[in-house]
């Protein structure tokens, strides 16, 4: 499968009435072409890795090719500067998740971008860290529990941050670090009252939602 043939096959599977549905979730419609996530998922399942294609797709710029391109990586091969250069093109929050869920947690350097994205100011970049953590809890089964309680520090700091993209990717890594097991859900569920006690209102906001999740009997019942 060739690049031009994933990109003429996207626009074949294009429709506008699911590009305009797209503002909805905050992706931009500019550079999006209105294929189904459903749709791409399931051909590039089917399709497998394709390490060289991803690359070149990810040069297009399209919303869709570049959601191709989180697919058809191979993890194996994706190496720290490839995740930066990606990383610094995010525009929305949709292709930040994808990309960690889909690929970055999976690849060799994924620990070490956590915690060096974690510290960049750029929306989307710091997004990168939060989000790759909460797919951490899922995809890195041999985790260490000290591998997620490592990333508190940095969960603590970023709380305070005002945009809703960070704070809302924050919120997400520190209830999913706690549903992971009950030594990491009481582990986060003290971070989180610490967090809903401080006098700064982003950061009382996070440890509110957080620790009414986590001390659940929802949660608690599955742990």
């Amino acid at each position: 499968m060739s690049p031009d043939d994933v990109l003429t096959w996207l626009r074949a599977e294009a429709s506008e009435d699911h590009r305009a549905s797209l503002a909805r979730y905050g992706i931009p419609l500019e550079g999006s072409l209105g294929v189904p996530m459903g749709v791409m998922k399931n051909n590039a399942k089917a399709w497998g890795y394709d390490h060289p294609c991803a690359l070149e797709l990810w040069k297009d710029g399209s919303y869709e090719a570049r959601t191709m391109a989180a697919h058809l990586a191979d993890p194996a091969l994706l190496d720290g500067a490839t995740m930066d250069a990606w990383t610094a093109d995010f525009d929305n929050w949709a292709i930040c998740d994808t990309c960690c869920y889909q690929l970055f947690a999976k690849t060799r350097p994924r620990w070490e971008k956590v915690h060096a994205y974690a510290g960049r100011d750029e929306e989307f970049v710091k997004r990168t860290s939060f989000a790759l953590i909460w797919a951490l809890t899922r995809h890195d089964k041999g985790a260490s529990d000290s591998s997620f309680t490592d990333t508190f520090p940095l969960i603590e700091d970023a709380a305070s941050d005002p945009r809703p993209l960070v704070s809302k990717a924050v919120d997400m890594a520190l209830r999913a670090i706690g549903k992971r097991n009950a030594a990491l859900n009481k582990a986060a569920t003290d971070l989180a009252e610490e967090l809903a006690n401080s006098s700064d209102k982003n950061k009382a906001k996070v440890g509110r939602k957080c620790a009414r999740e986590l001390t659940s009997e929802k949660v608690r019942s599955k742990l």
